[in-house]
């Protein structure tokens, strides 16, 4: 049984190893990867729009608030992973990424209408452009850089994207702002950033490599066994479930816990004002700003993945622990280095991102990258609902402290179990593979 095991691994080492990565940096290939990582920045800026525009839709359409168009962008963006691999696998990066940046710019026109249907079927729109951000950029990251820098280029797109969260809602804001220099409608704000991805679009098709998709079985006659085959290779290996999972559990405390309950947590568990426990729960993403990269730089320079994965881990588990069951009047550690802390170590969560390229075949990275965020955003959909659950506070009751801390022991439970798997999957570093192919030449 070991045998076999060691046998299919080798097979896998061997496929990656053997891909046509150039060794060294080239900038027409960087000037590619820093387009779709900008796209990635554009699409989080127009994600978080309808969030900052609350009160002006709320006007336009009535009562009704975003949570369906939300809820609606979610399914869609979680959904086209799978698709947007398959399609840059097939076609390449040339053919499909230009495509969902037009699609989504076509999506802000679309809202740009102004009814609350012209805003479902825009945000829809793009969703399905969108999801292309990030699997373009990890796609042109593992076919044209240095495979010995494939982790730090992933967190650095994470970066921008989170970048494009914290800061691409403030301009919105002040173009909106009725008391601002711009006095901007909002609608007018859709159709610029309908322009800012027709512009972008037309730099990315002009830049991108005219490569078509990497394998040649995806070349001939479109049909259902070519859609299903490069699924069955992906899901079938155990290697990519292991970091789809790990990778989804280490996502949701910033994801779920950071970004959505840390403020309630702190002002009405805390008993922290409003003002300061919103600031306090803003540097988490900053943190993950400063940590995706960090820790891709560190893993890469390594030539390994899983210690930095599972050091990164822990070092979340303990900051969640201090941020959740150590009261603030009772801690020396300030609450402000605790939510830094932990939204550093939350960079680890983009190290199986590489994991799961490296331990497929070259020819279905595109996806692997799908399945990745598929499995990711289906974690991130399925802990929501429990935790939200498990709050259930009345209109009119906060929660305590206690309930705070029991609604969230889900969350460090899933840092527990992410870091259990870790050592389970497959190193998948180029130090490790560089290991054996020596080994074996002795």
């Amino acid at each position: 049984m070991n045998v076999h095991k060691t046998t299919a691994d080798a097979k896998i080492v061997h496929t990656t190893v053997s891909t046509s990565q150039p060794k060294n940096l080239k900038t027409v290939y960087l000037v590619a990867w820093f387009l779709c990582a900008l796209f990635y920045f554009y699409q989080y800026a127009v994600r978080s729009a309808p969030g900052v525009m609350q009160s002006e839709l709320t006007a336009a359409w009535g009562e009704n608030d975003i949570g369906s168009i939300i809820s609606a962008y979610y399914l869609t963006y979680a959904i086209m992973a799978l698709v947007a691999g398959v399609l840059l696998d097939r076609y390449g990066a040339h053919r499909t990424i230009p495509v969902g940046i037009i699609v989504v710019g076509i999506g802000c026109f679309i809202f740009a209408q102004g009814s609350e249907t012209a805003g479902m079927i825009g945000f829809v729109l793009q969703a399905v452009g969108a999801i292309f951000g990030f699997i373009g950029a990890s796609y042109v990251a593992a076919r044209y850089l240095p495979a010995r820098m494939l982790a730090i280029f992933i967190g650095l797109t994470q970066c921008l994207g989170m970048a494009g969260a914290a800061f691409g809602s403030k301009p919105v804001h002040m173009a909106i702002d009725p008391s601002g220099s711009f006095q901007m409608s909002w609608q007018t704000v859709w159709i610029t950033f309908g322009v800012i991805g027709l512009v972008l679009a037309i730099a990315t098709w002009f830049v991108m490599p005219k490569d078509s998709g990497d394998s040649a079985t995806h070349h001939g006659a479109l049909s259902v066994s070519s859609l299903i085959s490069p699924f069955k290779l992906v899901f079938g290996n155990r290697q990519s479930w292991y970091a789809g999972i790990i990778g989804g559990l280490l996502f949701v405390p910033t994801t779920i816990g950071a970004l959505v309950w840390a403020t309630s947590f702190l002002h009405s568990g805390d008993n922290l004002s409003m003002s300061e426990a919103a600031s306090i729960a803003s540097i988490v993403p900053i943190g993950w700003v400063i940590g995706c990269p960090l820790l891709g730089y560190i893993s890469d320079k390594l030539g390994k993945r899983k210690p930095v994965l599972i050091g990164g881990a822990l070092v979340m588990l303990v900051a969640a622990i201090i941020a959740v069951y150590v009261p603030a009047g009772g801690s020396a550690i300030p609450r402000y280095a605790v939510a830094l802390t932990l939204g550093i170590a939350s960079g680890a969560a983009m190290i199986p991102f590489s994991m799961i390229k490296e331990a497929n075949p070259p020819e279905v990275k595109g996806t692997a990258a799908g399945s990745m965020n598929f499995m990711v955003f289906g974690i991130s959909g399925i802990i929501s609902p429990l935790i939200s659950k498990l709050m259930g506070p009345t209109p009119d009751k906060s929660l305590d402290l206690h309930q705070f801390q029991d609604a969230l022991l889900p969350l460090i439970g899933a840092i527990a179990v992410a870091i259990i798997l870790s050592f389970f999957i497959r190193e998948t570093g180029l130090g490790k593979q560089e290991n054996k192919v020596m080994t074996s030449t002795k």
